[in-house]
């Protein structure tokens, strides 16, 4: 998968994996990674999916509308991929964060929903439900943040909760943070995010 990736500083031992939202690609997300951690290794990964001209994740059937199978796919790939990039560029595997915004925070979603404490800590950012009736793995120990905003026309309120749900039982420590906005990221979010990262990242 076409990716960037920058070393630590200040011998810190973590990593950001950055999941980019429709039509964006590895680099969006690094002023996003400054303010969460701004000495974390960071792995930036651009989707492998092309829906007309946006890149995406996994494909989609309508707005809202999964392709499972698809998803399903991506989801494997893309973990097969940071099992991979560990190796070529020599990070802890175990001390991975995935940092998702929309698109991005729905294949980090996917992957907390497939395999068994793929990330130390996971932050998405206005995600939705990415697949329902399954049995979760447990997630005990497991710090998620989400991000959303109340007045989210893409990922409505009902979405946010449900998710939110799915994580609180299958154990996992889940902080829900409301903005008064839309789809689209906000400062306070992503402050509120570094708080619980610091709050998390000896844990």
């Amino acid at each position: 998968m076409k990716h960037i990736f920058h070393p630590a500083k200040n011998n810190s031992s973590e990593t950001l994996l950055l999941l980019h939202g429709t039509g964006g690609n590895e680099e969006d997300l690094l002023p996003l990674a400054e303010m969460i951690d701004p000495d974390a290794a960071v792995l930036g990964v651009r989707g492998n999916v092309d829906e007309n001209g946006m890149n995406r994740f996994f494909r989609r059937l309508a707005e809202g509308v999964f392709d499972e199978e698809d998803l399903i796919f991506r989801t494997g790939e893309l973990h097969q991929f940071i099992e991979e990039a560990a190796e070529e560029h020599g990070f802890d595997r175990n001390n991975v964060t995935a940092v998702g915004y929309s698109n991005g925070a729905n294949i980090a979603a996917s992957i907390l929903y497939h395999y068994e404490k793929p990330f130390k800590q996971a932050y998405l950012f206005h995600p939705m439900v990415p697949r329902r009736g399954m049995d979760l793995p447990d997630m005990s120990g497991l710090p998620v943040f989400i991000g959303a905003g109340s007045n989210d026309p893409i990922c409505p309120p009902e979405e946010t909760k449900e998710l939110h749900e799915h994580l609180e039982s299958a154990n996992a420590e889940v902080k829900l943070y409301w903005a008064d906005q839309g789809h689209q990221l906000t400062r306070d979010e992503v402050e509120e995010a570094h708080k619980f990262y610091e709050a998390n990242k000896g844990v």
